[in-house]
């Protein structure tokens, strides 16, 4: 080998080589489509969000009607909710009314420290049902108006008034210190199957100040006083339907006839004459 052929051969290795790095080709263009279909979703997601934060409208202060404020969540307008909703003070904004509806019913339960329910309150379509050991209504000034327990019903307004066309039906006694009827109405009490007493240890008045008093039974009417006296105090009494006794042809001319008591204590009327007639008449009394 020639010196001319060595140093060409030398100066041919000593040239440098070049690598080319990087995608190329159809890697390249799928490589940019990926990108631009990346930079699409983005695009896109985040226009869907903001759309979602327009709609929702979401705030700083909370989402749409909901806000949250110091004291709580605050609710603007009408709301439904779809399953139990647990809240320690429900209330309505100032100046606005609380309005609570269902489809079927509305029920508030009050648990125990168990979680056993103590009282129940159901509004429904059939009306309304209280559950609980008392039940209380008062006025605004603090004074019992209702009361109702196992025992007793107590009514503490100053006047019950009950305004049925057919009063009120009572099936056992009750206690009160003043029974009176409205002005210009009449005030009856009845029994229509059974007997009806009036007691008091002091005693049982009735007055009636502007009208009449009557008083009618189909049978008998007894009045029986055990320590004191029977007293019918008016300028007239009448008894229009008492018996009369036999009496004879000048009595029949008459028209004064005298009273007359059998020993059963029943009453007749006797022809009045210079003397007393009762034993002539007491055929009345058999």
């Amino acid at each position: 080998m020639t010196q001319e052929q060595c140093a060409h051969r030398n100066n041919v290795s000593q040239e440098p080589h070049v690598y080319k790095v990087g995608i190329y080709g159809w890697r390249k263009c799928c490589l940019y489509l990926f990108v631009l279909l990346l930079m699409v979703l983005i695009l896109v997601n985040l226009a869907l969000t903001i759309w979602i934060l327009k709609v929702m409208n979401f705030t700083i202060d909370g989402m749409g009607h909901l806000r949250i404020t110091e004291k709580g969540l605050k609710l603007e307008g009408d709301s439904e909710f779809l399953k139990p909703l647990y809240a320690k003070e429900i209330q309505s904004r100032p100046g606005s009314p609380l309005f609570l509806q269902s489809s079927k019913n509305v029920t508030v339960n009050i648990l125990n420290s168990k979680n056993n329910v103590v009282t129940r309150l159901v509004a429904g379509s059939n009306g309304i049902e209280a559950h609980s050991k008392l039940l209380e209504v008062k006025s605004n000034t603090g004074k019992l108006l209702f009361s109702a327990d196992e025992r007793e019903v107590v009514v503490g307004a100053d006047r019950l008034r009950v305004l049925g066309a057919e009063g009120a039906v009572f099936s056992n006694s009750i206690e009160t210190p003043h029974i009176r009827a409205d002005p210009f109405k009449e005030l009856r009490l009845e029994s229509p199957t059974r007997s009806l007493f009036m007691e008091a240890p002091k005693g049982v008045e009735i007055n009636a100040e502007a009208g009449n008093l009557q008083a009618t039974c189909r049978n008998e009417m007894k009045l029986e006083s055990k320590d004191g006296e029977i007293s019918l105090d008016a300028n007239n009494i009448k008894l229009p339907r008492l018996p009369k006794g036999t009496y004879s042809a000048a009595g029949a001319k008459q028209k004064v006839f005298e009273v007359c008591v059998c020993p059963n204590g029943r009453l007749f009327l006797s022809p009045s004459g210079t003397g007393s007639t009762c034993q002539i008449s007491s055929s009345v009394c058999l």
